[in-house]
């Protein structure tokens, strides 16, 4: 019976193990927009949104990716998910009815960059969960990643 509680523990920490691997942290999505803000500056808009959108490329990792947005909410690059593409989210509620898109812009229009917390789905559980997304505003366009906590 121990010989079989032992193996349990084990599998537990395992998969424990693999799932926190699937996970971006705070530091690895701060880390990504950095670079996707200086690769948008080296590169220009086109480049740069082709980039964002390649969900095997350079600026999806684990859970976390690119996103970009408009100053109206519109969505004009996601790594996650490209049906999300031309949409108006400056409506859009999270599960606790956050208007989370519209803080975005908010905090991009008046400090320039900074975070919001609220619940999206994780594209890899298919969950909703908690999520913090860094924001930064580069030459009128807000781009974003964000970690699920």
């Amino acid at each position: 019976m121990k010989k079989v509680f032992a193996c349990i523990i084990v599998l537990m920490l395992v998969a424990g193990i693999a799932w926190a691997q699937d996970r971006g942290s705070a530091g690895e999505a701060k880390a990504l927009l950095d670079k996707a803000v200086a690769y948008y500056k080296a590169n220009g808009q086109p480049k740069a949104f082709a980039a964002f959108n390649d969900p095997k490329g350079a600026f999806v990792s684990k859970d976390l990716y690119i996103f970009a947005l408009d100053m109206d909410g519109k969505i004009l690059a996601h790594g996650a998910n490209a049906a999300l593409i031309g949409r108006d989210m400056m409506g859009a509620k999270d599960a606790d009815g956050k208007l989370f898109m519209k803080e975005m812009v908010g905090v991009a229009k008046e400090k320039g960059k900074g975070s919001i917390d609220y619940k999206w789905e994780n594209p890899k559980t298919k969950a909703v969960e908690q999520k913090s997304s860094f924001v930064e505003k580069v030459n009128g366009v807000v781009l974003g990643c964000g970690y699920y906590k």
